[in-house]
């Protein structure tokens, strides 16, 4: 069983979008389905294909969910070693072909958020930084081609 890494913040959102989903959508999209069910031909009836569309697609996610939350393994932020790139840790890169300093916090794929610098550490970019050290060159493909960051710091 691979497990999920997150945060005690991270393990909590996930468990809250999912009791959202079980407790509260779940029993809407029902109702819309029992709804569009009464109004006769299944066979053109849109408004229940639709509903049932939308209610598989909730028993699907609430089903992910279900299986992160089962697989999850919390990380205590305070024990990470700053050594190297890890999870949890943040590291400032320079970009070797742009000579810009971009900071990237690497975390598990259920906590990434490139608008926070919050990235997955199974993407390109944070697979290419894993265990790296600082003054050591990641050279990581990414789909625009190679890119080549020298790590400055990880804290």
């Amino acid at each position: 069983m691979e497990f999920v890494y997150l945060t005690k913040g991270g393990l909590k959102k996930l468990k809250d979008e999912l009791h959202e989903l079980k407790y509260k959508k779940r029993p809407a999209i029902s109702q819309k389905v029992a709804t569009a069910r009464e109004m006769g031909d299944l066979k053109e009836n849109a408004e229940y294909h639709a509903a049932r569309e939308e209610l598989s697609l909730a028993e699907t996610k609430i089903q992910q969910l279900q299986d992160s939350v089962a697989r999850a393994r919390i990380i205590d932020d305070t024990d990470r070693d700053t050594n190297q790139a890890s999870i949890l840790t943040t590291v400032k890169v320079l970009d070797l072909k742009r000579k810009k300093e971009y900071d990237y916090t690497l975390v598990s794929t259920d906590e990434a958020d490139v608008k926070l610098n919050k990235i997955s550490i199974t993407s390109p970019v944070g697979k290419g930084l894993l265990g790296k050290k600082v003054d050591e060159v990641a050279e990581i493909q990414v789909p625009a081609g190679l890119i080549r960051y020298k790590i400055i710091s990880i804290r």
